[in-house]
């Protein structure tokens, strides 16, 4: 059986993955606090037929071997972080973060980390999220609330209509040393793995924290137009591969038609 058949068939299994990783960008190029991800490839074995270097009879160096590859498959699909465009929305507790950082959420008591800042408040006055989970360190805003300030370094205060404050705290931002190694485990939250490293937490706009933007969501990261481009490539690719595919059944035929 021709080698080229099972090569072929590695470069449209890589693409199909692609193709999946690039259409679950495209589907949430309107989440709030969404990360695009980008497939990686790596090349798979190589038969060796002859090493580069090889000496001949006659004393002389070869300067190139001969190699024959068994094609490719993806190696990482990789979560990049970089910052999303801004949206104003005007709500008290929408914050986006300018810069590196998370919000910490507990879900069942355990923490998990988001980019989405869209909170609300629920019937206890606690500060949550879509899901009903609380922000930690929790913030209670008081019933006779009528405004809510949230300044760039996360102090948060609730104030009344005199503008005397109810209750004031802090917002605190997460870091990780490599946030590309967070476990994303849908609804917008990640959790921290070997690879992320520990969860650092500190305070909005200091020691390169991020600031708090109160009235304003962060968008998806992804791009449409660099999304589609991609799309085309790995459909080109897709169809080459299943040309070669095509082209060695051809060459089959070829051979078993030799003799009848």
């Amino acid at each position: 059986m021709m080698r080229s058949l099972w090569t072929a068939a590695t470069g449209m299994t890589g693409q199909q993955t692609n193709l999946s990783v690039i259409s679950n960008n495209l589907a949430n190029v309107n989440t709030t606090g969404f990360k695009r991800s980008r497939t990686e490839f790596q090349d798979l074995l190589y038969q060796t037929h002859q090493y580069p270097g090889t000496e001949t009879a006659g004393g002389q160096q070869i300067p190139v071997g001969i190699q024959v590859g068994m094609g490719t498959r993806v190696e990482a699909i990789h979560k990049m972080f970089s910052q999303g465009d801004y949206v104003k929305t005007d709500g008290d507790l929408d914050m986006a973060i300018e810069g590196d950082g998370f919000f910490r959420v507990l879900v069942n008591g355990e923490a998990r980390y988001t980019r989405h800042g869209a909170f609300k408040i629920n019937s206890e006055g606690t500060v949550v999220d879509d899901l009903g989970n609380p922000l930690d360190p929790e913030f209670t805003v008081p019933q006779e609330t009528v405004e809510l300030a949230i300044d760039s370094g996360g102090n948060i205060s609730a104030m009344d209509s005199e503008g005397n404050e109810l209750a004031t705290g802090r917002i605190q931002l997460v870091r990780f040393v490599n946030p590309s190694g967070l476990f994303a485990t849908g609804k917008n939250y990640f959790l921290p793995t070997a690879a992320s490293g520990d969860p650092l937490e500190g305070n909005p706009g200091e020691e390169g924290y991020g600031s708090i933007a109160q009235g304003f969501l962060e968008m998806s990261n992804v791009d449409v137009v660099t999304e589609m481009v991609q799309m085309i490539v790995a459909q080109r690719a897709y169809e080459i591969n299943s040309k070669a595919i095509q082209t060695s059944d051809e060459m089959l035929s070829i051979t078993n038609n030799l003799k009848r």
